[in-house]
């Protein structure tokens, strides 16, 4: 009797096992596509962050210069996006009310960002070329030291009232500051830049007990946010 062979099940096997490899293949280069794609994802926010913290440096060392021109010392944390001004710049001790000094610092501020922030916001006119990168906020922040309070004020309300006084005083001083978006005023989160906040003794610059340590403490801190250029165009298009 003829013994034949079957094959068959040997060219089902075979074939089966092409199609796994080729499924195989066709993953591992959708992977590869994938991971392209959010290293250029990756790649371009990171240089936006860049970026924007390369302006916000620029916006920094341009006041701080301007502001020393016209005799008011200021200092500034390039890593934080803070411009410093000390407290007894501003106010006598214990009291939230500008002093008459603080006032004309004040106003030496408030002409300082009417003359260099307009391109890098939206409301005001930009006498150069318009910055990629705009400012988001800035934060009007009031510090004190940790030392206690007598009376009913306690040094929240402290550091509150004295951000909300220089809050009013800039936007009073020049009327570029008051007038100063994030975003076209079309756009539906376009808002003025200045805010303000008070933190009390909660973010000491210097933990130390000295009276340099605590003087350095007491401060108005006004701190930059800033928006990339991705942020803005998404915005912009929510009309």
């Amino acid at each position: 009797m003829e013994t034949r062979l079957l094959r068959k099940p040997q060219e089902e096997s075979e074939s089966y096992f092409i199609s796994m490899t080729d499924l195989m293949v066709g993953l591992v280069l959708i992977f590869i596509i994938l991971l392209a794609y959010f290293a250029l994802n990756l790649q371009a926010r990171t240089a936006e962050l860049t970026g924007a913290n390369q302006a916000r440096a620029e916006i920094l060392e341009d006041l701080a210069e301007a502001l020393r021109e016209d005799g008011l010392e200021v200092t500034i944390d390039i890593e934080t996006g803070v411009l410093r001004l000390p407290d007894d710049v501003l106010f006598s001790s214990g009291q939230f009310t500008l002093t008459q000094e603080g006032e004309a610092a004040v106003q030496k501020v408030a002409d300082a960002m009417s003359e260099i922030l307009p391109c890098y916001t939206e409301g005001v006119r930009c006498e150069g070329e318009h910055s990629a990168y705009r400012i988001d906020a800035i934060f009007v922040e009031g510090h004190t030291d940790t030392d206690n309070m007598s009376g009913g004020m306690d040094n929240y309300d402290l550091s509150a009232m004295r951000a909300a006084n220089t809050f009013r005083a800039l936007k009073e001083a020049n009327p570029i500051v008051e007038q100063m978006r994030n975003l076209p005023i079309t756009t539906h989160s376009s808002a003025k830049i200045l805010s303000l906040s008070g933190y009390g003794p909660d973010r000491l610059i210097d933990p130390g007990d000295s009276d340099d340590a605590k003087a350095r403490n007491r401060r108005i801190d006004l701190r930059f946010l800033m928006m990339s250029p991705g942020a803005l165009s998404r915005d912009t298009l929510v009309q």
